[in-house]
């Protein structure tokens, strides 16, 4: 297939970055535009580059960052890949899908809106079909959204847990990486040696949108799951990789055999359609007591491209009535510009472009 010509949106930030990392030499999608607030304009990728531990191209490093104006975008690119803030994406995002560009967004602006699907395509693929509800969809624009980045690592494990035994309750205490704080994040000063027990509404979003997504699409609305979710979200010095502990009551019992049986069988519609940036397995289940760890399991995921898409699943035990496990994911790969890349490869295969 001819490759599309997309537009990275917020590409001095971090989640930005790690859109073009997992761009260069993609098979379905080639870089078309970089764009950035006017405070970077003129200047080169390699200039304002604060993503560490990444190789560049040099054609890409020497990329000029443009302003972003929906219309210019719309002539150049068929998809944006959006990095930018939330306060920022709203309008911007809905701007372009106007235009007719088919905006895949990392934002929250959009993310509970009725006709947006809030979608990780191991999870709820068919929600993916909400776009062609929406006003621009005619005219080929759209916005789809990925979750909450310590949502979505939990997301996927339930699912696989959900979809077997059914859910009562989820509690859920997060050990989050200082990377999904953006660039510069955290000051040293508060985190070094230190846990900061509060991340601005990350609890509110990790138990609003599970049960979007763990929802079932029926009559082009989603009907969203019932369960009881609660979270507790922290900081930890840790710079990818985020942590999770949880707890869960099942639908129907079932003994921790049987939960990673259904963990490790779990093979969802990305892996059927064999799209690029699919894991082979997207849930690993390590055995060894003290897995999964930041340090040893963040980039998780095969092939190469897939590298920190796999969420690594460990401890898994029963304990008076509850199932518990520890769950890791890379937050702005697999939480992040690597979700919305999968998302886009999803709505290829399902020929929405």
């Amino acid at each position: 297939m001819k490759k599309l010509q997309v537009a990275v949106l917020g590409a001095t930030g971090m989640i930005g970055q790690r859109f073009v990392q997992l761009l260069e030499g993609h098979p379905y999608f080639e870089i078309g535009g970089l764009y950035a607030s006017e405070r970077s304009e003129g200047k080169t990728l390699g200039d304002v580059l604060s993503l560490k531990g990444v190789r560049f191209q040099e054609e890409t490093l020497n990329t000029r960052i443009e302003v972003l104006e929906p219309k210019a975008v719309a002539n150049r690119c068929r998809l944006a890949f959006s990095g930018l803030p939330a306060e920022v994406a709203k309008g911007t995002e809905s701007a372009l899908a106007g235009e007719g560009v088919a905006v895949f967004s990392n934002a929250a602006s959009h993310r509970m809106r009725d006709d947006v699907p809030l979608l990780i395509p191991e999870v709820n693929p068919d929600h993916i079909e909400l776009v062609r509800t929406q006003a621009t969809f005619a005219n080929g624009g759209f916005i789809t959204t990925n979750a909450n980045c310590s949502t979505t690592g939990l997301a996927v494990p339930l699912q696989a847990v959900y979809k077997e035994f059914g859910l009562k309750a989820c509690y859920v205490s997060t050990y989050q990486a200082l990377s999904g704080a953006g660039y510069p994040g955290v000051p040293s000063m508060d985190i070094l040696g230190n846990v900061v027990p509060f991340i601005k509404n990350e609890e509110e979003k990790m138990e609003q949108e599970i049960h979007k997504m763990l929802g079932t699409l029926k009559d082009g609305r989603v009907r969203f799951a019932d369960f009881d979710m609660v979270a507790s979200c922290a900081r930890v010095p840790v710079v990818d990789g985020h942590l999770e502990s949880a707890v869960l009551k099942l639908g129907r019992e079932a003994d921790a055999a049987a939960v990673v049986s259904s963990l490790e069988s779990f093979k969802p519609a990305p892996q059927e359609l064999k799209l690029p940036t699919a894991p082979v397995r997207p849930i690993i289940v390590r055995r060894e007591d003290n897995r999964p760890q930041p340090a040893a399991d963040a980039l998780a995921g095969e092939p190469e491209r897939a590298r920190g898409m796999a969420v690594s699943v460990g401890r898994v035990r029963e304990s008076k009535g509850y199932i518990k496990f520890w769950l890791l994911s890379h937050n702005t790969l697999r939480g992040g510009a690597g979700g919305s890349v999968l998302n886009a490869e999803l709505a290829v295969a399902k020929k929405l472009l």
